[in-house]
């Protein structure tokens, strides 16, 4: 799943790995624990006027998308995530997969390993920093909830596969990252449906690594650098349970 992400990266950065015209370098804050409910930047289509043309385009949106047939969100779930092996069939998500697909850039995402009886350990996922790199693009689906009152909504959820063998011993799914050669047929209202269920695949081996980090970051209201700095994580807390002495009549807290 994909709970929790970061985006450090400067508007000139996302300008140039997402090939868009100048955006308000306002809506790119450094964010390092962006959580659901939140505004996030997603990048679509849009026409570029009567010619039929289009362009890409920065947009600020609510992560949790509510399909356009809600009548009341207060009665509905937060739809953060949309799993890849549904998402072209599920009523939720099927109008949004067909013609509102969007990219939601990132520096990386957190996900949690469980860790015997203790606490779940959080671990920072992302490019290697050899790599240099400060962005990937999730795939993601958009939404615009129209209210009675006559207000508008933009939401959205990011779309999640299988993990990868390097990252299933922390979590059995990640976000769906996609590449800059895919980004056109993604965003095109033309690409087959068939094709764009075979992007829906696990990252590549080596695009990503994982960092143990605090636990700070399981508190929304957190956020800053420090959240990405690796920490030794935790022992688990049957083996070391089971390293006591015996007979030593001590329970070992952490």
């Amino acid at each position: 799943m994909c709970g929790r992400f970061t985006l450090q990266a400067t508007a000139e950065e996302v300008e140039l790995f997402f090939g868009l015209d100048a955006v308000d370098a306002r809506l790119l804050t450094p964010r390092y624990n962006i959580s659901p409910t939140q505004p996030v930047c997603v990048i679509r289509n849009t026409e570029t006027g009567t010619d039929g043309g289009v362009r890409r385009e920065l947009v600020p949106m609510r992560w949790g998308l509510w399909p356009s047939w809600v009548k009341d969100p207060r009665d509905f779930p937060i739809l953060i995530n949309a799993r890849a092996d549904g998402v072209a069939t599920k009523n939720s998500f099927r109008n949004a997969f067909r013609r509102r697909r969007c990219l939601v850039p990132a520096s990386g995402f957190y996900e949690w390993q469980a860790a015997g009886k203790g606490s779940k350990q959080p671990y920072w996922i992302a490019p290697p920093t050899a790599k240099n790199s400060r962005l990937i693009a999730f795939a993601g689906l958009w939404e615009t909830w129209l209210g009675a009152d006559g207000s508008e909504v933009d939401t959205a959820a990011i779309i999640t596969t299988d993990a990868n063998a390097a990252l299933t011993p922390i979590h059995h799914r990640t976000p769906v990252i996609l590449t800059a050669l895919q980004f056109d047929d993604w965003l095109s209202t033309e690409t087959e449906p068939q094709a764009l269920v075979a992007m829906l695949r696990p990252a590549d081996e080596g695009l990503l690594e994982a960092v143990p980090v605090s636990s700070r970051v399981n508190a929304a209201r957190n956020d800053g650098p420090d959240l990405i700095l690796p920490v030794e994580p935790a022992p688990d807390k049957d083996e070391a349970e089971g390293e006591a002495e015996p007979g030593d009549g001590q329970q070992n807290l952490f």
